[in-house]
């Protein structure tokens, strides 16, 4: 959908935050969709909040005076180039939350030329989503150990040869916790089309017509290995029974021998294992603690950004995810260490308050919101924000961890 300048202007208008979707896509949504999207481990989404006031508390020093032309924040990841260091990080089952997320999400990242992380768990394929976006997919791996991990290593080729840009497997994931918004509006695991779905889906006009152009998401990439035909329900029972448990190192290892590419590990949150993880030959790490929905007892994943980054010294690419809301939490982040961040909660809102257009507008505000913090606290480029004088008072020391 292509927006005029007009409309453009008024989408920046009503929504200049992502907290305004948010509003918006609570209010649009069905419950479960919503609640899906919305929600974290534990009672409280404790993580969720630990993360959002975590970043909040990190104060960022300007220096006036210096800066005359508008800030630059075009990066370079693995040896591409990106409009902005601000990335869509992976997301299992987006289509749950809004049907057909992921084409619109590959859309807009192309478009503007940013990073987007296709999850495994995806109604578009590995194939699908080169297509959409030639020039910014990353794929993402949960692991598939049976027969030897004959599904994750045959999803590795396919992704290399439709030519993903960065290969992602996702280590902090060792089991299923339990997250109560799901459960309170409906969503069960294993999962179901219960009677109560269908009525809360016909509560929302704008997500049944999503659901009528795209269908239910049918996690694609996995479709070949699957009988044909099979249900939504079988699909479920597939995952649940071919999948699961955290990557071990030597199975990171063997991922990194079939993967000729960029290899990025997702999860990290201790010093020791992003040594661990150069030491096998990844090119990145993400810094996440999954966005507050695992469990809730983590730390904030901006605290242990600060040692992880002392501790990888350059050596790689380290990327950020948990948290992120804005421009301002981004730059909070490449300050701190980070050579980019990437947002999943607030492209699920975006969505879920704008349809198609979301991921767009999403995008234009952080991208918009970055620069105008580059500009006020006087940083002309990335190389001076990584710079900036700062307080974190959250911030874990070198001595919190255990090797």
């Amino acid at each position: 959908m292509e927006d005029n300048a007009a409309t453009l202007l008024d989408l920046a208008r009503r929504y200049p935050t992502a907290f305004d979707l948010r509003d918006r896509a609570k209010r649009l949504m069905p419950r479960f969709a919503f609640g899906y999207m919305d929600g974290g481990a534990g009672a409280t989404d404790l993580g969720i909040h630990r993360n959002w006031t975590a970043l909040d508390n990190v104060e960022l020093a300007p220096r006036y005076g210096k800066v005359t032309t508008p800030p630059t924040c075009e990066a370079q990841l693995f040896g591409s180039s990106y409009t902005a260091p601000i990335g869509i990080a992976p997301i299992g089952g987006p289509g749950t939350a809004f049907p057909g997320a992921e084409t619109y999400l590959a859309t807009a990242a192309q478009k503007a030329r940013v990073p987007y992380v296709l999850g495994l768990l995806s109604g578009i394929d590995v194939e699908e989503g080169a297509r959409l976006a030639p020039d910014v997919l990353w794929f993402q791996l949960y692991r598939f150990a049976r027969n030897d991990h004959q599904i994750g290593l045959d999803l590795t080729r396919r992704a290399a040869a439709a030519g993903v840009k960065a290969l992602v497997l996702t280590m902090d994931t060792p089991i299923r916790t339990t997250r109560p918004r799901e459960t309170r509006s409906g969503i069960m695991h294993p999962f179901k089309i219960t009677p109560r779905l269908r009525l809360d889906a016909l509560t929302s006009p704008r997500w049944t017509a999503s659901l009528l152009r795209n269908g239910l998401p049918r996690f694609a990439s996995l479709k070949p290995y699957m009988p044909p035909g099979a249900s939504f329900e079988a699909t479920t029972e597939f995952i649940r029974r071919e999948a699961g448990g955290a990557f071990s190192w030597d199975e990171v290892a063997k991922y990194r021998a079939a993967w000729q590419g960029p290899l990025v590990l997702k999860g990290i949150l201790h010093p020791s294992d992003a040594e661990r993880a150069l030491n096998l030959g990844a090119d990145g790490i993400i810094v996440s603690n999954h966005g507050g929905r695992q469990i809730e007892s983590l730390p904030a994943a901006i605290d242990v950004l600060p040692a992880i980054a002392d501790k990888v010294a350059g050596r790689a690419a380290i990327l950020f995810d948990s948290g992120i809301r804005s421009g301002v939490d981004a730059a909070r982040a490449i300050a701190l260490g980070a050579d980019a961040a990437f947002a999943g909660k607030a492209f699920l809102w975006s969505l879920g308050a704008l349809g198609e257009r979301g991921p767009g507008h999403l995008i234009r505000l952080l991208i918009e919101d970055l620069r105008a913090t580059m500009g006020q606290l006087g940083c002309a480029s990335l190389g001076e924000l990584r710079h900036v004088n700062h307080r974190h008072p959250g911030a874990w020391t070198p001595e919190g961890f255990s090797p």
